[in-house]
């Protein structure tokens, strides 16, 4: 197996003048494949993390999950080309490829990407610092070329369908793929992916920095299937448990937590990641996602996935954004509370929002409680930010 090391090296013999790296801003600079392997061979600074002891060895990403409690998780050279090739031969990846970098670079999501689009010799745009404006990722696009591509969690895909729907749809035959991962992407926002960018693969992701990337499903098929994650890639495979939660199995799958024996053997047993991730196999071997065990509420001895009711609410014209939480009840124990961003011009009228989804959802699901807020409380890895209200009203 060669090392991801060795893939640059070649680049650089056959092409060493090709870009291999640019960073974005107001001071771009570049990196030609020469100078990248040069400076990866001599452990000089990159615009990529190393995240590990050398680019031939193991990596370390830190995640904290849903523990609040940081852990390291040890990533082997042998994954790390296993994950490369899953995403090469699942997203298509060429030569041509040039990947834009979104997010923080400890996010499996988008560090993940830095090595199928260099093994094949492709481009990587990093927007220093992550987005922080939907012109920052669309300007390069826009400036010409093609064959884009990023990842991109739920939440700022959401800010570019409320932002630049119209910039977004003139790019449709520049960007070859957009990947969503990190948490699922509600149903209005995939359909509303595939209306503005008919010429574009859109996919959702099962992964994580445990599992690495496990399998990917392109929505954009005609069906675009809610909560759909496809079938397994090459180098893993899954099954659900009896507790009706995802096991992962394959070469993508971390060694371990570092330093943590005792942490690694609660999720990772004779070569499976067990996740606390609900789902459920269908008949043509797709994998669907329900939702965190942590996350369900438990209405009177009924279940609730939080998933399902926001995507029920982002539908309404009124919601921008919203979380559904749990709120003590007297008599059920829990019921679901939605707390929304509204859409300007808009004000809250509860009884219309709970109609609307009770259209689409069995009555137990409506939410009884409704507030509003200027903005939903996120990770740092832009998902929705769930420990963080079970902790304030549990405070």
């Amino acid at each position: 197996m060669k090392t991801f090391l060795e893939y640059i090296k070649e680049h650089a013999d056959r092409q060493p003048e090709r870009t291999a790296v640019i960073v974005g801003g107001e001071e771009r600079h570049t990196l030609t494949y020469a100078t990248l392997y040069y400076r990866m061979l001599n452990h000089e600074p990159l615009p990529m993390p190393l995240l590990g002891d050398s680019w031939d060895g193991s990596f370390t990403l830190y995640t904290t999950g849903t523990t609040g409690k940081q852990k390291g998780v040890i990533i082997s050279q042998r994954a790390v080309i296993a994950n490369s090739e899953n995403l090469i031969n699942g997203h298509g990846y060429t030569p041509d490829t040039t990947l834009i970098i979104a997010g923080p670079m400890d996010h499996l999501g988008c560090w993940s990407k830095i090595f199928p689009t260099l093994m094949m010799g492709g481009t990587l745009y990093i927007i220093k610092d992550g987005m922080k404006s939907v012109n920052q990722l669309l300007q390069p696009i826009e400036e010409g070329g093609s064959h884009f591509a990023t990842f991109l969690v739920p939440s700022s895909i959401r800010i570019l369908l409320t932002q630049a729907a119209d910039r977004l749809s003139a790019l449709t035959d520049r960007i070859d793929f957009i990947e969503a991962g990190g948490a699922p992407l509600p149903h209005p926002d995939m359909l509303r992916l595939c209306e503005l960018l008919p010429n574009t693969r859109l996919y959702n992701t099962f992964a994580s920095t445990e599992t690495g990337v496990i399998s990917t499903y392109n929505y954009n098929d005609g069906r675009c299937l809610s909560g759909c994650l496809g079938k397994p890639l090459m180098h893993s495979s899954f099954h659900i448990t009896d507790e009706g939660t995802i096991a992962c199995q394959g070469d993508t799958l971390m060694s371990g937590y570092k330093d943590e024996p005792e942490m690694t053997a609660q999720v990772m047993r004779d070569g499976t990641v067990y996740t606390a991730d609900g789902g459920w196999i269908d008949d043509e071997g797709m994998l669907h996602i329900t939702g965190r065990k942590d996350d369900i509420i438990n209405v009177g001895g009924l279940k609730v996935a939080p998933q399902e009711v926001e995507e029920a609410a982002l539908s309404h014209p009124a919601v921008r954004e919203c979380i559904c939480i749990s709120h003590t009840h007297p008599i059920l124990g829990e019921a679901p509370e939605l707390i929304i961003v509204l859409n300007d011009g808009h004000k809250l009228n509860k009884r219309d929002i709970a109609t609307h989804i009770s259209k689409t959802l069995e009555r137990y699901k409506v939410p009884l409680y409704y507030n509003t807020a200027e903005e939903i409380k996120k990770t740092p890895n832009g998902k929705l930010d769930r420990k963080a209200y079970r902790e304030m009203y549990n405070a």
